[in-house]
């Protein structure tokens, strides 16, 4: 009679096998996985290396359905596919995606903590500005900043203003990297 063990059960031959627990949860993370291929956006998805035709499709399909019984069903369909091919390269494209979405949000919180401190610090805080960003106008981000006005009823519009040109010296300098 075979022992079981915590992994695996070991088999008839002595070699250990995957027990029914162990499937599941591999079966759960594979319909995990193809989840986050429905929920992502359809710029996203063509980053993905998906090579089964039936399991784009699937997904693409899932998209459409907005009942609760229905995408379940779909989810678990896209599980079963999911189990049929090797989920390496999808796993590893939305790793890569997880990441660049990580590093965007670290350069937006960048953004933000400069244009807070301009708000607060005004003429002050633009050598921490002129620091990162070398090839600014001077002369326009110091309009901008003597413009703000914390409690005025234009502040928000006048922050964000300052956030946009912030934004565009980011994108100026990534793109000359």
């Amino acid at each position: 009679m075979p022992d079981i063990q915590d992994d695996g059960v070991l088999g008839d031959s002595g070699e250990e096998r995957p027990s029914k627990s162990a499937k599941k949860r591999a079966m759960t993370a594979l319909q995990d996985l193809g989840t986050r291929l429905v929920q992502l956006t359809p710029a996203q998805l063509e980053q993905i290396p998906i090579e089964d035709a039936r399991l784009s499709e699937a997904v693409l399909q899932a998209r459409k359905i907005s009942q609760r019984g229905g995408r379940r069903r779909q989810l678990q369909y896209i599980g079963k596919l999911m189990r049929t091919i090797d989920p390496t390269p999808i796993q590893a494209a939305l790793e890569k995606l997880d990441g660049v979405h990580q590093e965007e949000s670290a350069r937006l919180h960048q953004l933000e903590q400069l244009r807070d401190t301009l708000i607060r610090d005004g003429d002050a805080a633009l050598g921490a500005v002129l620091a990162v960003f070398p090839d600014a106008d001077r002369q326009q981000l110091r309009q901008l900043v003597r413009c703000l006005d914390p409690e005025g009823p234009r502040a928000k519009e006048q922050a964000r203003k300052l956030f946009r040109y912030l934004r565009a010296l980011q994108e100026a300098s990534l793109d000359d990297s």
